[in-house]
């Protein structure tokens, strides 16, 4: 009686796979044979080489200079209250000083940056609020659905689309970071451009045509917003908008938790700032508007230079260096048994059913 494999493969509906060496699995493949020695020169090369790397990479980090200043608590100006909690009750501004000394100079170029912790920019609803075609200049008075609900606010009784809108741009970081000499004579001169990537600045952000509050008039602001968009940077139309670059930094949203975004250049065209900025006591000076403390935020502020491969981070070099330690003693210890231990490889080949287990 006929299985019915064999009726299948009668009539012509065989699943047999074609007869040839790709489907049949007959090809020719090679596979290695780990032994003593492809093994332990390995994990001398990667140790060797990992090292001295991990302590390159460690020595460019030293080479930053940075100093953190957290002002999450910062205490008002002649008032005993935090401004966290100032701000709470009011929309009036709260301005705070922290006094901090450099104790090196910070020479060649020094950037300012504003630190954030405990917020996660990388929520994937927090990513997506935006509408990447608003920002290249191409206002529709129907934002994306993505926005929501950001998309529309209120404004002397009429319900307009926001520009920009969505969570991110919602949220965009407001506080005002100026540093003072101790004295109070002078402020450290600061430049607000140059601070943004040239891809996002020339590529993904664009202002309509024509003059921006005529262009934006159908519009209205963020509702956590105290300017409008064209107002962001009234003094420099190229730096206003759309393409005003404090926005665009805050809005290439952070991976991790805890971050830094670049805030301001220091300005080393100005005298006394030519090489740098000199060792010696200053004046944080904190417009505080930002509110964090609802979700055990912290915010802080950072002075730091950089280095051939960027700011200060020991941990990649780090990195190299317990990998290549690590592979170093497994090469070792790896050695020391073979030495020991080992068999030839003729014999580890040429194993057989009857070769005895000594």
């Amino acid at each position: 009686m006929a299985t019915p494999s064999d009726t299948s493969e009668h009539n012509g509906q065989s699943r047999r796979p074609a007869e040839s060496a790709f489907k049949q699995q007959r090809l020719p493949a090679w596979q290695p044979i780990l032994t003593a020695g492809t093994v332990l020169p390995t994990f001398f090369v990667i140790g060797i080489a990992f090292i001295p790397v991990g302590i390159g990479l460690l020595y460019f980090s030293d080479e930053v200079k940075e100093h953190v200043i957290d002002y999450t608590h910062c205490m008002k100006e002649n008032d005993n209250i935090t401004c966290a909690s100032f701000i709470k009750h009011t929309l009036e501004p709260c301005i705070c000083r922290l006094e901090f000394n450099l104790t090196e100079d910070y020479k060649k170029d020094v950037f300012f940056y504003y630190g954030l912790g405990n917020y996660y920019q990388n929520h994937r609803r927090y990513v997506k609020s935006r509408d990447d075609n608003q920002l290249l200049g191409r206002l529709s008075l129907n934002p994306s659905t993505d926005c929501e609900p950001f998309a529309y606010a209120e404004e002397d009784g009429k319900v307009k689309p926001v520009a920009p809108c969505g969570a991110i741009a919602n949220s965009l970081f407001n506080d005002t970071l100026e540093v003072k000499s101790a004295d109070g004579q002078f402020s450290v001169p600061v430049l607000n451009t140059g601070i943004a990537w040239t891809s996002d600045r020339e590529i993904k952000f664009r202002n309509p045509a024509g003059d921006l509050k005529i262009a934006f008039a159908n519009f209205t602001k963020p509702s956590n917003w105290r300017k409008h968009v064209w107002e962001l940077d009234p003094t420099n139309k190229e730096n206003n908008g759309f393409q005003n670059e404090d926005l665009i930094v805050w809005m290439r949203t952070a991976a991790l938790p805890s971050f830094r975004k670049l805030y301001r250049r220091v300005n080393h065209e100005m005298d006394g700032f030519r090489d740098g900025l000199v060792k010696g006591s200053y004046i944080l000076v904190v417009n505080y508007s930002y509110p964090v403390i609802d979700f055990d935020g912290k915010k802080s502020f950072v002075i730091s230079t950089t280095s051939l491969l960027g700011g200060k981070n020991p941990f990649l070099g780090v990195a190299y260096v317990v990998v290549g330690t690590m592979c170093l003693l497994l090469g070792i210890v790896l050695l020391v048994i073979h030495v020991k231990c080992s068999k030839s490889t003729t014999e580890m080949i040429n194993v057989n059913p009857r070769t005895p287990y000594s």
